[in-house]
């Protein structure tokens, strides 16, 4: 689900312009640059379990699958308005899910969607849960204005500039997928990989009102990852080399294009939706893939693939 608010880059630029001047930088990076034309905004006081609910409200549906029937709830937002309750606590209460529903959130940056799908899986191989629901509500509203406000500042530098960049890059929207449950029509998960490079946990750091990011040193890092991880795929006998869709994290224009060149993915098998949404962070993956879904045809091959802060990288086949 797509937040109804279109933020552009160009007003965020317009609200920057001075900063721009005064700093000697030009205009139009996040189009340019970073290739997003806009992003979305939730609007004022929506809460991020309510945009979690209503995507999770509107997969059972189409999935067929009553509230009553899912086992286990998994949110996996990394946008909170507080420490405690969890965000499934919430979500299970908008969607009147069972008492004996388990429900927990689980985080993991931007890869938090994809870990729950292997968590899900598990679950259902060992019988811990015969239907699953995986829910992801994000919004860039607070950290944005937050940031805008921040770099009107008389005292902000260059520096400055350049490392929150990346925040006005996120975007809003939410995401939801219901594994188990053998219903005609399933697609099949049949796993993958993941790696970690940890030394590298401070190289983005964020809140709800601030984020600062290394771009340079995160990008690189982050092929690097991605590159020995598809490696070890291909050894242990992964052909993904040739697969029918790559649905990547959306990020920016700048990392995507990298990213296809040092896996030597095919960009026309690359669904894109950063331009027009920005990177929605954990919604990303699951919200690309629904766009795609229609378009998808029984038997193809699609790699869901994604680097989250921390460093993590994961990638996960599923047969439609």
């Amino acid at each position: 689900m797509d937040a109804p608010e279109i933020v552009t880059s160009a007003w965020i630029d317009d609200q920057l312009a001075s900063t721009y001047d005064r700093l000697g930088v030009r205009g139009g990076l996040l189009e340019s640059v970073a290739g997003i034309v806009a992003r979305r905004w939730w609007p004022e006081g929506t809460c991020f379990d309510e945009a979690a609910a209503a995507a999770g409200a509107r997969a059972l549906e189409l999935a067929g699958v009553a509230p009553h029937e899912v086992d286990l709830l998994i949110s996996t937002s990394v946008c909170k308005h507080h420490l405690e309750p969890s965000v499934a606590c919430a979500v299970h209460a908008r969607l009147g899910l069972s008492t004996t529903c388990t429900n927990f959130d689980l985080g993991n940056a931007c890869l938090g969607f994809m870990n729950a799908m292997a968590i899900a899986a598990m679950a259902i191989e060992t019988g811990m849960a015969k239907v699953v629901l995986i829910v992801d509500g994000e919004g860039s509203r607070q950290p944005q204005e937050a940031t805008i406000a921040r770099l009107q500042d008389p005292s902000t530098t260059v520096q400055d500039l350049f490392e929150q960049f990346a925040s006005l890059t996120l975007g809003s929207g939410a995401a939801a997928m219901v594994m188990g449950g053998s219903r005609d029509g399933a697609h099949q998960y049949l796993g993958g990989i993941s790696r970690a490079a940890t030394e590298h946990h401070d190289l983005c750091v964020g809140d709800l009102t601030s984020m600062r990011t290394d771009t340079a040193g995160l990008l690189t890092a982050g092929l690097d990852l991605a590159r020995a991880a598809f490696d070890d795929a291909l050894a242990e006998g992964w052909e993904w080399t040739n697969c029918d869709r790559y649905v990547m994290h959306q990020v920016s224009k700048a990392h995507t294009e990298q990213l296809c060149a040092r896996l030597g993915v095919d960009p026309t098998r690359v669904p894109l939706t950063y331009p027009e949404f920005g990177n929605m962070g954990p919604a990303a993956v699951p919200f690309t893939l629904a766009s795609i879904a229609d378009t998808i045809t029984s038997g193809e091959r699609v790699l869901l693939m994604g680097i989250g802060s921390g460093l993590n990288c994961a990638a996960t086949e599923l047969r439609w």
